[in-house]
């Protein structure tokens, strides 16, 4: 996504007033309806919101899961977060751009074009809304906001569609969260989520 497009933001006021966190936040409805309000969301140039603390940036984070297996890669050389480059990950997603707004609802919209541009499922799956990640203690983190999602899959037919996500493929969670040093932030507070349930 190039720096010049519109991303979907709200207010990092907005978030604060709906009751901040540092870590993952488990699903309620008032904090969801709060965050995901499309009344609340704007978009604004990628290239001022990277650096502007004022607005977080709502990055869809969907965790597939087949079993006691989760889907993980490493961030690949081409993908568009160099701050996030090398580091493993087991969130699929990206930015909402404005050309997500014609559909009904822009962040459900974003959501499933960045999963189906990165990766390919090949049998049923079902969605649950999980929570929200915030991380303010890194420069990634305190301009974007995680709304997590688990996609249960009936089975493992899944793969990558971009470089970006290098080295894929499904572990046991117990492995991945053994190796959560190895991954990023946000990972890490998936994997403990994930952990104890």
């Amino acid at each position: 996504m190039p720096l010049d497009e519109r991303v979907l933001v709200i207010p990092t006021e907005r978030f604060r007033a709906a009751g901040y966190f540092h870590g993952f936040r488990s699903a309620d409805a008032a904090h969801r309806d709060a965050i995901l309000n499309p009344a609340a969301y704007s978009f604004r140039p990628r290239s001022e919101v990277e650096t502007q603390p004022e607005f977080k940036q709502l990055i869809p984070y969907v965790v597939l899961r087949c079993g006691d297996e989760v889907f993980h890669y490493r961030r690949g050389s081409s993908g568009t977060e160099a701050r996030l480059r090398a580091l493993r990950s087991v969130g699929i997603g990206g930015h909402i751009s404005e050309d997500d707004a014609r559909g009904d609802d822009p962040y459900r919209t974003g959501m499933l074009r960045e999963l189906t541009e990165e990766v390919r499922i090949g049998g049923l799956w079902t969605d649950t809304f999980l929570g929200f990640i915030n991380d303010d203690r890194t420069p990634v983190g305190s301009v974007h906001l995680g709304v997590v999602h688990l996609i249960e899959l009936a089975d493992r037919d899944v793969s990558s569609r971009e470089d970006a996500l290098a080295d894929a493929g499904f572990s046991p969670l117990a492995e991945l969260a053994a190796r959560a040093d190895e991954f990023e932030t946000w990972s890490q507070f998936v994997l403990e989520e994930l952990s104890r349930g």
